[in-house]
């Protein structure tokens, strides 16, 4: 199987340094990261691992459930997963991320909403993503059928 690799130079402090994350593998971006944004409610168009937690865990989602569908007997139509990934302050220290809201809205022919959410649960048990997060506190699935 495939490695997939990323790579990130920094300089600095953490509260005035700053660095940059490079999509190594696929040579897609570059993309510039800093603490003070990091933690800061506008990015300003630096990204942070938060972030790029969040499309990560949206795309393989965005996967798995379309895998789900066909097996439950269902074409994907229209998908649309958010993930939005919570850095809260650790009761032990740091910093942790809290939690993470998957959103799915859409539809699909050849399924029931009962079958679209069934689908989704599954997608969520099954994401690599979602198994490499086991470690957040808590991952919610929000699911919205739009047949």
């Amino acid at each position: 199987m495939p490695v997939r690799t990323a790579r990130t130079a920094w300089n600095g402090t953490l509260q005035e340094g700053a660095g940059q994350v490079e999509l190594t593998s696929s040579g897609a971006a570059t993309f510039d990261v800093s603490f003070p944004r990091r933690a800061a409610d506008d990015a300003e168009g630096v990204t942070s691992p938060e972030e790029l937690i969040a499309a990560a865990h949206s795309s393989c989602f965005a996967m798995a459930f379309s895998a789900e569908l066909g097996n439950a007997g269902g074409t994907p139509e229209q998908v649309e997963v958010g993930a939005d990934v919570t850095l809260s302050p650790d009761p032990a220290g740091g910093f942790q991320i809290s939690t993470i809201a998957l959103t799915v809205r859409g539809y699909a022919s050849g399924v029931d909403e009962a079958g679209f959410k069934a689908a989704a649960e599954a997608a969520k048990a099954g994401c690599p993503v979602s198994k490499a997060l086991g470690g957040v506190g808590e991952i919610t699935l929000d699911v919205t059928f739009e047949g």
